[in-house]
């Protein structure tokens, strides 16, 4: 039906629930051109996402002749609700949670190390206070502390940011 295999790389940035089956009908005119079965790539995506499981999660599929590999690019929110470690709630039942839990600041700082590249920040100390703001729009505390009053003594000087 086709033509010989091409090796040109097509990449497809979707979001999608973590651990669940995306719906075919969703993946389909994403995927239906590229000649991939949606259903098994549906599948592919839940084993990679496994351990983000009910976190909203981005997903690259690279697809290279036919064959789809999928990465996880995980956005701070989603490794901030991941560090707070909080029981798996049902999407369906549950709505607009409040995530009050506390995470400190070394777990906010490796996930700026994490995002370091995708962030518009020039140092390391940018990239914290940019996941702290994450922090305080999820809700959640910071050393028992609120997330803003981190952010001005990051600016102060009064908490030491590591430069790399």
């Amino acid at each position: 039906m086709g033509g010989p295999p091409s090796d040109d790389v097509k990449i497809v940035i979707m979001r999608c629930v973590g651990g669940e089956i995306g719906s075919a009908s969703s993946l389909a005119p994403k995927i239906g051109p590229l000649g991939l079965s949606p259903k098994k790539v549906g599948e592919d995506i839940q084993k990679a996402t496994m351990d983000w499981k009910g976190l909203s999660v981005t997903v690259k599929l690279t697809v290279v002749n036919r064959q789809a590999t999928v990465s996880m690019i995980p956005s701070s929110s989603s490794m901030i609700m991941k560090a707070l470690n909080e029981p798996v709630r049902d999407r369906k039942k549950v709505k607009n949670v409040v995530h009050n839990g506390n995470i400190t600041l070394d777990q906010i700082i490796d996930i700026a190390r994490t995002m370091r590249e995708r962030s518009m920040a020039k140092t390391l100390a940018g990239t914290v206070k940019e996941i702290l703001g994450t922090a305080f729009s999820i809700g959640c505390t910071v050393n028992g502390e609120n997330c803003r009053d981190l952010q001005q003594q990051i600016d102060d000087e009064e908490v030491e940011i590591p430069t790399e």
